[in-house]
């Protein structure tokens, strides 16, 4: 499914204007770096770049890693995954999930946010984006399945280990787009 997920979602062409700027708004980090977990064909982590931002793909499919290598040369991308990620505690000053929370079942979300976490430089910014619902379940995906979350509970989960959220919009389900949130979080200090 790589090819037809670049294909159909591979460019920032492809991405809503209102997105591209939620992320750059809070991700235009200065100093440090920014990991964009789940990076697919790399597009967020050249844009982030584009911005200035010193940002690093990963991704755990090597189809994505070699397409984001010949289509963004100058950029970084590396295999690896979000459950085990190759960065010192601390170290890392903001994290793009974008969609790719969305395939990770609820009872192994906390695990997947702790090392987020523990790899977040005290007041680091975490941007994701999520499928809404009024409950957390499950749906076929074209990719593999993903799931839905209340924004709240999703909030919640992040509040609970230590992230306090800044800022939220919400897109609405248009033809076939599903509804969706974009949460940004800033790591507590403390």
């Amino acid at each position: 499914m790589a090819g037809l997920y670049i294909e159909l979602l591979g460019t920032t062409r492809q991405v809503d204007a209102a997105d591209l700027a939620f992320i750059g708004r809070h991700l235009t980090i200065p100093d440090g770096e920014v990991l964009d977990l789940g990076c697919g064909p790399g597009h967020l982590t050249d844009y982030l770049r584009s911005r200035g931002v010193d940002a690093t793909g990963i991704d755990m499919v090597p189809p994505f890693i070699a397409y984001s290598r010949t289509a963004y040369p100058d950029g970084r991308y590396r295999l690896g995954s979000m459950a085990g990620l190759d960065a010192e505690s601390g170290s890392v000053a903001g994290v793009l999930a974008w969609f790719s929370l969305i395939h990770v079942p609820a009872p192994e979300l906390d695990v997947l946010l702790a090392e987020i976490r523990r790899v977040m430089a005290p007041g680091g910014t975490l941007v994701t984006g999520i499928f809404t619902g009024d409950a957390v379940e499950e749906f076929d995906h074209k990719v593999v399945t993903a799931y839905r979350w209340p924004a709240d509970e999703f909030s919640g989960r992040l509040a609970r280990l230590g992230f306090t959220e800044i800022d939220r919009e919400h897109r609405r389900a248009e033809g076939t787009n599903r509804p969706y949130a974009a949460i940004a979080a800033v790591l507590d200090a403390g």
